[in-house]
């Protein structure tokens, strides 16, 4: 299913270079080629190594891993209109994925850093000022408009409550 996680021989362990910190171009922990360092975390399969050994064995524990994660993502997505967490639930299906396929790991570093400047810039004072603005005209239009509502039919509810 993702050959790039199956690093059962050792080739690919010795192409890779020892652990150099720093940014690649696009924002992303690693050496300046773009390839992550172990201390920030590698890339692939963190399936036990008995699981690596066996093709078979490893194929049926991406199997597995996939269908628990899509799971919980289809979960998720049910709780998005539903009462739940239904984001928080999406992304934990996201990380039960990212235990074995990079795309996944990948998904979840970039939505990381995404949330990270997201709320860098929430706590900017500015844009809180702005924030607090916009709620404001926002609290004082939905004000005026229950008044409106209020001086025109009164205290009374639109449908009939008698019958």
């Amino acid at each position: 299913m993702n050959e790039e996680s199956d690093e059962r021989d050792g080739d690919a362990a010795a192409a890779k270079p020892g652990p150099v910190t720093g940014d690649t171009a696009e924002g992303m922990p690693g050496d300046a080629s773009g390839n992550v360092t172990k201390e920030d975390g590698a890339l692939g399969s963190r399936a036990p190594g008995f699981i690596k050994a066996s093709r078979a064995l490893h194929l049926s524990w991406q199997v597995g891993v996939f269908v628990v994660g899509l799971a919980v993502v289809v979960a998720g997505i049910v709780m998005l209109p539903l009462p739940g967490p239904g984001w928080l639930v999406i992304f934990g299906g996201m990380a039960i994925w990212a235990t074995e396929f990079v795309w996944a790991q990948l998904v979840l570093r970039w939505t990381r850093r995404k949330v990270t400047e997201a709320a860098q810039r929430a706590l900017d004072p500015k844009v809180r000022r702005r924030n607090v603005i916009l709620t404001v005209i926002g609290l004082v239009i939905a004000a005026v408009l229950v008044g409106v509502y209020v001086w025109k039919f009164g205290i009374t509810m639109p449908w009939k409550i008698h019958e």
